[in-house]
């Protein structure tokens, strides 16, 4: 009887051995099929595309009058009222008087006693024209008369433009922008007195480092476009006028005017933002920037989908802008780049294709993309 309760025995733990042993491994294990889709690493992809992408740089400015005339004195005496007081901000027109200098009774006596002598001198040039045209004296006599009418009246012209020293006239139409005496300085010559600007020259000044000086050009060439404090929120479009002939040493950048386009006032002195595009490729390959990662040896690669596995490309990129990179070389058009789930993977690995943030798998009939909204930089 005890020998038949222990066979029951034994073949009921071989029975609840067994159990268990089933039990686990449908729990762990499962159907193969399942248990590979589940331990393959997920991937977001996207479809390669060509479109154009261009370079930017943005560089700071300044708006300046291109025109400005800094006139001096070329006389000494003292700053004196002469009925016209110019300060800064006054607009004023060509050959209006701007300062008086005083101790001008000097030429003034000077040039009077010119214009008495060119009146008696052409007085006796008449007189010996006729006595002359008479026979009455020779000749010779007329050219020495009027040798010496000729040099009087070079006198009164010396006098005259000297007494012009002595008012300082505005070249040309513009506005006062520094005035630098006030009544009763004395001032010796070539002291700076006033300075004006023309409100027509007002253009963007900036400056572009050495590495892009070769890349910029008159006219339509670049596309600029300008922003200023002065007018939150708006963009102007801008053309550039002139590049400097050579770089600065100190700074190794070179000085570029714009002028903007729009008919807006300005002001000298405003900070202005410039963007400007330097480079632009067309029909190029294009990939988001997190496609592409550095290699253990620290190249740059992207991994590639074929037949349901990632394969690592070695790559060369161009210009990067707008969240977008250029691929010159190593992926083309239509084939899809792991743009999340790359960090680890390996070149080969299987992998299960997940849907791309916002949206969808990108279909290899992705509409053609076109970069450069942001600065970009060349890789």
């Amino acid at each position: 009887m005890k020998k038949k309760v222990v066979i029951a025995a034994g073949i009921l733990v071989i029975l609840i051995l067994g159990a268990l042993a089933a039990w686990k491994y449908s729990g762990q294990i499962g159907p193969p099929e399942t248990a590979t889709s589940k331990s393959l690493p997920s991937v977001s992809v996207f479809v390669a595309t060509a479109g154009s992408i261009s370079r930017t740089i943005e560089p700071d400015g300044t708006v300046e009058a291109e025109r400005i005339a800094r006139m001096s004195s070329p006389a000494e005496g003292p700053i004196i009222n002469c009925g016209v007081s110019v300060r800064e901000g006054d607009h004023v027109s060509k050959g209006q008087q701007l300062i008086c200098i005083g101790r001008d009774k000097t030429i003034n006596a000077l040039l009077a006693a010119a214009k008495a002598d060119l009146v008696r001198e052409k007085g006796e040039l008449d007189r010996v024209t006729k006595l002359v045209e008479n026979g009455a004296i020779p000749g010779d006599q007329l050219e020495i008369a009027r040798a010496r009418y000729e040099n009087v009246k070079a006198q009164l012209a010396r006098i005259e433009e000297s007494r012009l020293d002595y008012q300082i006239r505005s070249p040309w139409s513009g506005v006062i922008s520094k005035v630098m005496v006030v009544e009763g300085d004395y001032v010796a010559p070539r002291t700076p007195l006033v300075e004006i600007f023309d409100p027509a020259s007002l253009v963007v000044r900036f400056a572009i480092p050495e590495s892009e000086s070769q890349n910029v050009h008159i006219g339509n060439g670049n596309t600029l476009s300008v922003t200023l404090d002065a007018y939150p929120g708006k963009t102007f479009t801008a053309r550039i006028l002139r590049l400097y002939p050579k770089l600065d040493p100190s700074t190794r950048t070179r000085l570029v005017e714009a002028r903007i386009g729009e008919n807006i006032s300005l002001t000298p002195g405003l900070f202005a933002r410039v963007k400007m595009r330097v480079e632009t490729h067309d029909n190029a390959v294009l990939v988001p920037a997190e496609a592409v990662i550095a290699s253990t040896k620290g190249d740059r690669q992207a991994f590639v989908i074929q037949d349901d596995k990632a394969v690592a490309r070695k790559i060369v990129t161009g210009i990067e802008a707008g969240g977008l990179i250029e691929i010159t070389n190593g992926v083309k058009q239509g084939e899809q780049v792991v743009v999340a789930g790359n960090e680890k993977l390996k070149d080969g690995a299987a992998v299960k294709l997940l849907e791309k943030k916002g949206g969808p798998v990108v279909k290899e009939d992705a509409a053609k993309t076109t970069a450069g909204a942001g600065e970009g930089t060349p890789r």
